[in-house]
């Protein structure tokens, strides 16, 4: 008997990733439309990769970071603008002044250290076919990690996320 889930015809996968660089979009929106005012004490990381399409930053910054950068939206920054696709923001570095354009896609992580929040996510790249990949490290259920896998009798896995403050 084949114990190899099939392969599902829905992309559940890029559906809830998707789903989930919204909620960054609708929080950077949130502080867009506060003129650019973070609430209290909320600051934000934002990695992303450097080549992904859409990405649009200097030249300088590109050839210090070919492969991923973090930058932090906390006291200085200026002109954030964002769209369905991605956000525009003014930064500085080294005391230059440079204005970077992020598509949504491009985010590999987002976090909020003044409330323990934070997201991981997978890069999107240009090709349609997913390469093969080894099974992450946290799979088992005795990871500590926040997100459970839960085997049911006929071999689905269910994916449960608690967003619950850690204690």
């Amino acid at each position: 008997m084949n114990e190899t889930p099939p392969d599902s015809l829905i992309p559940y996968d890029e559906i809830v990733q998707e789903a989930l660089r919204a909620v960054v979009g609708r929080v950077l929106g949130q502080v867009e439309a506060a003129g650019g005012a973070l609430p209290g004490n909320h600051h934000f990381y934002i990695t992303f990769k450097t080549g992904a399409p859409g990405v649009a930053i200097p030249d300088s910054l590109r050839e210090r970071f070919p492969d991923e950068m973090t930058i932090v939206l906390q006291n200085k920054f200026w002109d954030l603008a964002v769209n369905e696709e991605a956000f525009t923001v003014g930064l500085s570095f080294n005391q230059i002044p440079a204005k970077l354009e992020i598509p949504f896609a491009a985010i590999t992580a987002f976090v909020d250290p003044a409330v323990d929040f934070g997201l991981q996510f997978q890069a999107v790249s240009g090709e349609a076919d997913h390469e093969p990949h080894d099974d992450a490290e946290n799979d088992s259920p005795e990871s500590g990690d926040a997100s459970h896998v839960a085997q049911s009798e006929d071999g689905s896995n269910v994916v449960t996320v608690d967003f619950g403050k850690k204690k």
